[in-house]
């Protein structure tokens, strides 16, 4: 008989991508370039050594190309004021977002605290971690004379 973890680890849900640029906002979609959308999103975040910690973010969202978009210094200051009062320690240190959990789970996240096995039985992993390089507007390539 298989665990209702095992089944729910199978389970994949958007794409994403952590936007490293502080002056893009992503509106339009990098990959399809239709219209984003703000979504409220509760991420999975994995930080070294060993913590796991939920993070409600509001995020772009292309509802057309299932993309998720974060942007890396919001993430980065939420995680410090969260765990500035849990784990100091570990402010700093590399992380990765894994994915998502369902509303409910982040609010019972919220009422009780869910140990790291049961938080990631709950997530649904990212289906591809994507990147995007960003080329300014007004910029194109220049080919070579021959």
């Amino acid at each position: 008989m298989k665990k209702k973890h095992d089944k729910r680890a199978m389970k994949r849900k958007h794409y994403f991508f952590l936007n490293p640029y502080d002056d893009c906002a992503f509106t339009k979609c990098p990959k399809c370039d239709g219209k984003t959308k703000i979504r409220k999103f509760p991420l999975v975040m994995h930080i070294d050594p060993n913590q796991i910690i939920l993070l409600n973010k509001n995020c772009r969202y292309c509802t057309t190309c299932d993309l998720v978009v974060a942007r890396q210094s919001e993430i980065e200051s939420l995680m410090i004021d969260c765990l500035e009062e849990m784990n100091p320690e570990v402010i700093g240190n590399d992380y990765l977002t894994l994915g998502v959990v369902d509303r409910k789970d982040w609010k019972e996240g919220c009422n009780r605290e869910l140990d790291s096995a049961e938080t990631l039985d709950r997530a649904y992993f990212f289906k591809d971690m994507l990147t995007f390089e960003l080329i300014p507007a007004g910029w194109y390539r220049q080919e070579k004379d021959k």
